[in-house]
Order: structure tokens, then sequence, then C-alpha cells
């Protein structure tokens, strides 16, 4: 039986990427405004520059729990920490990007940001621990990018459909999954941005799911020609590594 998932715009699940315990890191950089904790963010590969990111969100949370940007800037770091660091730190970081998530959905219910990376989180936590987790946050998740996605369709260049294309192929169908219904978002997310890298992916994947392996494999070389998106260069290459090993195994 397919476990609960879900995989966001630009953030994916961990594709095995190396990771550093962080009590080896010395020599983590600091930041003394948000400007420069966006420029450690984007410097996230190298792990302690991501943990120095969300440090930096996490006090100024602390400071004033209704700062919007804070909490969604923590929510997103956080996710992409749940995948990147040591297995026993991940549950953690994606429990404190919920916190966080949920912290900016209440500061700003109208914007989506909250509810779209507070679901990316409780995503994390249904992929990587077990079915019991799966089943606690299926339900959840599809609210908050249901929500997300009637307030802004076009945030992240379609995400909330592309998340919610991935909730209907990783769900059981027992509990509301539906190849037909992932496609149909995961297509409906190509109309913002249709050069996206992971909507190509997870439309491969449902693919080979259906066993329709040509258009699963058109959908693997579209990953693979198409040009990184400067902001999210870091899961793309890790959607692109993913996508050349799915082509090896088709051919």
């Amino acid at each position: 039986m397919r476990l609960v998932a879900i995989a966001c715009l630009v953030c994916a699940l961990c594709w095995g990427a190396d990771t550093v315990p962080a009590v080896a890191m010395p020599q983590r950089p600091a930041a003394a405004s948000d400007a420069e904790a966006e420029v450690l963010y984007a410097k996230r590969e190298d792990i302690p520059s991501a943990l120095a990111a969300a440090e930096f969100w996490a006090q100024r949370l602390a400071s004033n729990p209704a700062d919007f940007d804070s909490a969604w800037k923590l929510a997103r770091a956080c996710y992409w920490l749940g995948g990147h660091v040591p297995e026993a730190d991940r549950r953690a970081r994606f429990e404190q990007g919920i916190e966080a998530g949920r912290k900016a959905a209440a500061a700003q219910p109208g914007r989506p940001a909250g509810h779209f990376w507070t679901a990316a989180n409780m995503g994390g936590m249904a992929e990587g621990f077990g079915l019991r987790a799966g089943l606690r946050y299926r339900s959840p998740i599809k609210a908050s990018l249901e929500k997300a996605l009637a307030i802004d369709p076009a945030y992240l260049e379609g995400s909330a459909d592309r998340a919610l294309g991935r909730w209907y192929a990783r769900v059981p169908r027992l509990f509301g999954g539906s190849d037909t219904k992932a496609v149909e978002h995961l297509q409906q997310s190509l109309k913002y941005a249709p050069n996206s890298i992971p909507t190509h992916f997870f439309l491969a994947e449902v693919y080979l799911e259906m066993d329709r392996r040509d258009v699963a494999r058109r959908e693997l070389e579209a990953v693979i020609a198409a040009p990184f998106t400067p902001d999210w260069m870091p899961e793309e290459r890790e959607f692109k590594k993913q996508a050349e090993a799915h082509l090896k195994r088709l051919r």
C-alpha cells in the first residue's frame, strides 16, 4: 500500500543528500538581518548555512510569535533541513516547521505561505515516520494545501496544485488517492510553470504507477532538459539526479 506523502514545489523529499551532524559544525555562520539569512538559505546545500538561517528566523519568531515573514521562512528552512540533517534530528526539524507554519497561517490566514509550508512539513513527517504518521497528517495536509490553493493558485508557480497532485498520487485509494486526480492537479500546476522540474518528475512517477512507461519517459526527459530555476537549484539538482536513475531503469 502506498504510504501517504507529499512533495511541494521546490522542496523535495530527501533524495539521499549528504548530511552533517549539527554538533560537528563549529564554523556555522551567523546572520544579522533577514537579508543575510536569505543569503545563507540560498546556500542551503551547505548545512551549516541552512542551520544558521533557521536559527535567525527562529530567534526572531521567539521574540514576536506574530512575525509572519520569520514564521513562514523558518517553516521553509525546516522542511529543507528535515530532509537533509542526520536522521535522528529530522523529526524535530519537521515538528519545528509545522509549528512555525501554523504561526504564519495564524498571523496572516489570508496569505498562502503559512498553509503551504505547514503542509510541506507535515508531508515530511508523513513520508519519513511510518504509516501512523501518514494517517495522522493525511487530512491536515490536504486541508492546508486546499487553503493555499483557494487563496492564490499561482503561489510559487502553482505549488499547491503540484503538492495536491503528489498527495493524490501517494495516498492509498482507500483514503482518497487517485492517479487521475493526481495528473489533473499536476497538469494544472504546469500552466504556471511549464518547465517545472518537480512537476514533470512527479508526473513521471504517476505515469509509472499507471504503467504508462512511454509517457513517463517523456516526462523524465523533460526533467533532464529543463533549465534550472535560480532560487531552487538545490532541490532541482536532486530531482534531475532521480530522473536520470529512473531513465536508466527504463532502458
